[in-house]
């Protein structure tokens, strides 16, 4: 399903060597440990865990521990840290490096969500630009030997863009990466992203790696991406939603050893039911394991001739066995659909007008107020 291909390029951060120049995204509720050790099977890179509250982290937050968890399997392993206080998140950083929870650490500032940019963090985040950089400076002194990097975004809307001065920032600070979605917070996931702005930021940011995010939807974006920008690596996000087999085809392009994959139905089934399976073994519950996996059905089986009874029985299955019922009969000989299974697939939605704090664009600096509003805003998002 893929035509490009690429010369090896491996991607080294701090001490992690990867093979392939792939990281896949943090997203929310999906990158649990069960989708992680899925996408590994088929290919390689680096997996990131869903978005960590760095306050829940240092509370020892039950739900938060056992997000942060990797399975034996797993290597190198990968947290993202989420928070707004420079102190909160050395701490978070030092339990992650104390405790060995990972070999990687990556922070967020490229969250677009109202509940988080209305109290100053993820997206918002960056344009308090002191703020930011004590940020990682302290997270990246905490972190010692283990490689933190840094995601973020263009910046809050066009007239707000932040990119570049964060990535050097980030730069300077001592982060072993930056990562760019090369949208603003005011595009959320809409319109198309800003292959440019990736290829800015890595004329701007010439002594740790650049990689880009938005709009890989196939391995021949991934080419075209790093091509155009001559980034170091991509950031798949929504593209892998109900496709984990997209890192074995990326592997293959960039060089690397992927499974060839002939996506009939039976293929995509086959997946479907081992992601199921793996989310049980994750949640230890098979009931939530495959409650968890309904959100899936529709993009494992788009542009695919599976009928809306079999797909509201997948949605509304809470065993193994009645999803085995259901997967049995569909027609496993359908080939791949083609364009109808490819192109965009997640959340996309409209342009908006992002949630921030009160007079938030007024300064660059943090005024005293904004700062207590802000310490509240982890204890708010405490749970991981």
């Amino acid at each position: 399903m893929t035509l490009a291909t690429a010369p090896a390029r491996p991607l080294r951060i701090g001490p992690i060597d990867l093979d392939v120049p792939v990281v896949l995204a943090p997203m929310a509720g999906i990158t649990n440990t069960a989708f992680r050790r899925l996408c590994r099977e088929y290919g390689a890179g680096l997996y990131v865990s869903e978005m960590i509250t760095s306050r829940a982290l240092v509370e020892r937050n039950e739900t938060t521990m056992r997000l942060i968890r990797h399975h034996e399997s797993e290597t190198p392993r990968s947290i993202q840290l989420y928070g707004v206080d420079p102190k909160t998140i050395a701490e978070a950083v030092r339990i992650i490096v104390a405790e060995d929870h990972a070999d990687h650490i990556d922070l967020n500032f490229g969250c677009p969500v109202p509940k988080v940019t209305r109290r100053g963090g993820g997206a918002a985040l960056p344009w308090k630009s002191k703020l930011f950089s004590d940020i990682v400076a302290q997270a990246v002194e905490a972190a010692g030997d283990v490689p933190l990097t840094v995601k973020m975004r263009k910046g809050i809307d066009p007239e707000h863009l932040t990119f570049i001065e964060a990535g050097r920032a980030a730069e300077d600070a001592g982060a072993a990466a930056v990562a760019l979605h090369a949208r603003t917070a005011s595009e959320f996931y809409s319109g198309f992203a800003d292959w440019n702005a990736i290829g800015e930021l890595k004329q701007a940011v010439t002594s740790i790696p650049v990689l880009g995010n938005g709009d890989i939807w196939s391995a021949d974006d991934a080419v075209r991406m790093m091509a155009q920008t001559d980034c170091d690596g991509v950031v798949v996000g929504r593209g892998c939603l109900g496709r984990p087999w997209l890192f074995g085809e990326l592997a293959t392009a960039f060089g690397g050893e992927g499974k060839k994959v002939d996506a009939t139905l039976g293929f995509v089934a086959d997946a479907f039911r081992r992601h199921a399976e793996l989310l049980v073994d994750f949640f230890e519950d098979e009931d939530r394991g495959c409650r968890d996996v309904r959100k899936h059905v529709s993009w494992y089986f788009k542009g695919y001739p599976v009928g809306g009874d079999i797909r509201t029985g997948l949605a509304t299955s809470s065993s193994l066995a009645e999803i085995d019922d259901f997967l049995g009969r569909l027609d496993r000989t359908a080939p791949y659909p083609g364009a109808d299974a490819e192109g965009q697939r997640g959340r996309s939605g409209h342009p908006k007008r992002p949630a921030l704090p009160d007079k938030w664009l007024e300064s660059r600096e943090l005024a005293s107020s904004a700062s207590e509003m802000m310490r509240g805003a982890e204890i708010e998002n405490s749970g991981g």
